[in-house]
């Protein structure tokens, strides 16, 4: 099942980036494409503006040597070459490769020598003319020849220029090399995906395997009263004529399962409860003083019988805002807890003080340690450091936990140490802001 839950994880993780890197790439692409065909009809735009316009209306960009303002266009040297001017700050553009045409009458092609910078092969331009010649002012592309057109017509006649479609093509590099950094990236992603899906799914993983170990604890416990229950039934349905009186004994051990299992499911529901998400319990100013006073109370005989020493130290008024019900269960766990493993001639001590941050309840009591190692484990569900202890003097292992998920609803922690010096300490800690006056000021 984990492993299912893992692979989805890590599809969707993968899913969502490839998504993403599609969605960014792309985009790039497109503007890098848009961008280059923006070039190139702008290069085509003044190619034609160039040489079709008279020299006198040429828009001047740069400092004659006279003093005046000259067109930043190509100029003829000696050897009848072309100089492009470089260098300098202002905004430059790539150079691209413009063939300039002007129309004749007779719908022939001449090319504009000033203008061009391109050549184009006697079958090319033939074709071009034909497409080009019925064509409107404005600019196209002819997809058969692979160009990219500009027609315009003014004063001085018909013209058109023509740039290669290559001239516009770099997206095509910059989408494979992007495709190329998508993959490694995928592959980068998939590894740390891995590892994350490891660490996201570790609480899910736990809480899975507790509900397993749960449900089959739950289960181990629920067998034996139940199998006790119908071994009992079974001999008095052996022995209809006994009267109730002779097969007493079966029938108290029934009654004793049955209030065993009774007490099993209702700690079961408790904590069911607890687990609800988002439950709501009734708070209201309770006296955790009264409420531990009450119960010492109530174990008094217990401490007597199997002389058990007690020694309490219980500040008076201390209120706090919690459920009565459920505080009165997470004392009375406790000190039961405390009472079963001090052992006879044993002692119990309770204290519950406050500081100027804290509120602190702790139970302890003598007896066997728990081993360092069962330590973090004392509060789970169905656990029992003392394996050898049997259900009947030890309970189901759940009353630990119960105290834990009580103190918790409350804001509260609750610790566990164990020594040879000192025996076995429970603390249940409090903020001092929980804290409250009996009228819930």
């Amino acid at each position: 099942m984990m492993r299912k839950l893992r692979i989805k994880f890590v599809a969707i993780i993968m899913a969502m980036v490839a998504i993403v890197l599609l969605a960014v790439f792309s985009t790039i692409c497109v503007i890098n494409y848009q961008q280059a065909v923006g070039d190139v009809y702008a290069a085509l735009d003044s190619a034609i503006d160039h040489d079709t316009m008279p020299k006198k209306e040429l828009p001047p960009t740069t400092n004659s040597p006279d003093g005046g303002e000259q067109a930043n266009v190509p100029t003829d040297d000696p050897e009848g070459g072309k100089h492009f001017e470089i260098g300098g700050k202002g905004e430059g553009r790539r150079f691209i490769p413009v063939a300039v045409y002007e129309i004749a009458s007779d719908k022939t092609l001449a090319a504009v020598s000033d203008a061009t910078t391109a050549s184009m092969t006697d079958e090319v331009l033939a074709q071009a003319s034909e497409q080009v010649a019925a064509a409107q002012d404005g600019s196209g592309q002819l997809d058969s020849l692979g160009l990219y057109y500009m027609k315009r017509t003014n004063g001085n006649g018909t013209f058109v220029a023509f740039a290669d479609m290559s001239s516009a093509s770099e997206w095509q590099t910059l989408a494979l090399t992007l495709a190329a950094v998508g993959v490694g990236a995928l592959l980068v992603f998939f590894a740390i995906s891995l590892l994350f899906s490891r660490w996201a799914l570790r609480p899910v993983e736990e809480s899975w395997r507790k509900q397993q170990q749960f449900v089959a604890d739950a289960s181990h416990e629920l067998k034996t009263p139940l199998t006790v229950m119908l071994a009992n039934t079974s001999i008095l349905l052996k022995h209809p004529e006994k009267t109730v009186a002779s097969q007493s004994q079966w029938v108290e051990a029934i009654e004793t399962e049955t209030e065993s299992m009774q007490k099993l499911v209702g700690d079961m529901l408790f904590l069911a409860s607890s687990d609800a998400p988002k439950r709501e319990y009734a708070f209201s100013p309770v006296d955790l003083s009264d409420i531990v006073e009450r119960n010492l109370l109530q174990f008094e005989s217990l401490a007597f019988e199997h002389e058990i020493e007690v020694s309490s130290t219980v500040e008076e008024s201390i209120w706090i805002d919690g459920n009565a019900l459920r505080l009165e269960r997470l004392v009375s766990t406790l000190l039961d807890n405390a009472y079963k493993y001090a052992g006879e001639h044993g002692r119990v001590d309770v204290a519950l003080a406050r500081t100027e941050r804290h509120v602190e309840l702790s139970v302890s009591n003598s007896g066997a340690v728990i081993p360092p190692e069962d330590i973090p484990r004392i509060f789970d569900r169905f656990y029992r450091a003392d394996k050898a202890r049997m259900r009947s003097d030890g309970g189901y292992g759940l009353g630990l936990a119960i105290a834990r998920s009580v103190a918790e609803e409350h804001g509260g922690a609750i610790a566990a140490r164990s020594t040879e010096e000192k025996g076995t300490t429970f603390t249940v800690t409090w903020d001092a802001k929980a804290l409250v006056s009996p009228d819930g000021r």
